[in-house]
């Protein structure tokens, strides 16, 4: 027997780097996977539910949440991964850019706890993973933005971590340093002076095994926090 056998796993931003990573690690290890994704299409992909949904919108983000309890029940691991990143100046960092940030940075991983919680308080069980950054802890220049969110995110991570204290739902914040995504594309680090090569990075693949790791843990121990850096 499998440690997830018969759980129901929920993950975000899925269809490519940590979120893929994440939801190929919870299956391999049993789970029932529901993937969720902008560039999805509805369906059983490569042994993956899948629901095609923009989670920078509120109300395609609380239909997908509804259908999925409605259909596979209350998930036991919700993995809040789907995020955006940013690197710019601050003066040229147009207000526009910040809404972005905090559309799916801090407002969907707010409204995926906020449909699934209760559910999930009512079973007394389950584990919701913010998957953050670096910059949820660490200023660096050009992150104004990017910063502002994933440190809001911090925030909601610890206050229901102290909000559901005793509900037997678990709360893990995971703050990885760089991690060859296509979240670096535009930015072509490698041709940056003060930036790791891409080569360097963290791989998808090991935030995706600490997110397995925080979902295989007894119920009596909380992962609260990890920060997880390659090692240069």
């Amino acid at each position: 027997m499998r440690a997830l056998d018969g759980r129901l796993a929920v993950v975000t931003g899925a269809s490519r780097g940590i979120g893929l990573a994440a939801a190929r690690a919870l299956a391999g290890a049993g789970a029932t996977v529901v993937r969720l994704a902008r560039t999805l299409e509805n369906g059983r992909h490569d042994g993956f539910n899948d629901l095609r949904c923009d989670l920078a919108d509120v109300d395609a983000t609380i239909a997908a949440t509804t259908r999925i309890l409605g259909e596979w029940g209350t998930p036991h691991i919700v993995v809040n991964n789907a995020g955006a990143f940013l690197l710019r100046p601050f003066e040229t960092t147009d207000p526009r850019d910040l809404d972005q940030q905090y559309a799916l940075n801090i407002r969907a991983p707010f409204v995926v706890a906020q449909s699934f919680l209760p559910a999930m308080r009512a079973a007394g069980t389950g584990l919701l993973v913010n998957v953050g950054s670096i910059s949820d802890q660490v200023a660096f220049p050009e992150n104004s933005a990017y910063a502002a969110s994933k440190f809001g995110l911090r925030g909601l991570h610890e206050v229901l971590t102290a909000e559901y204290r005793g509900s037997g739902i678990r709360f893990t914040l995971i703050s990885p340093g760089p991690t060859d995504t296509r979240a670096w594309d535009p930015v072509n680090p490698d041709a940056r002076p003060g930036f790791p090569r891409r080569s360097q990075m963290l791989h998808p693949e090991d935030v995706g095994e600490v997110i397995l790791f925080a979902a295989t843990r007894p119920a009596h121990v909380s992962l609260e926090w990890v920060r997880l850096m390659p090692y240069l």
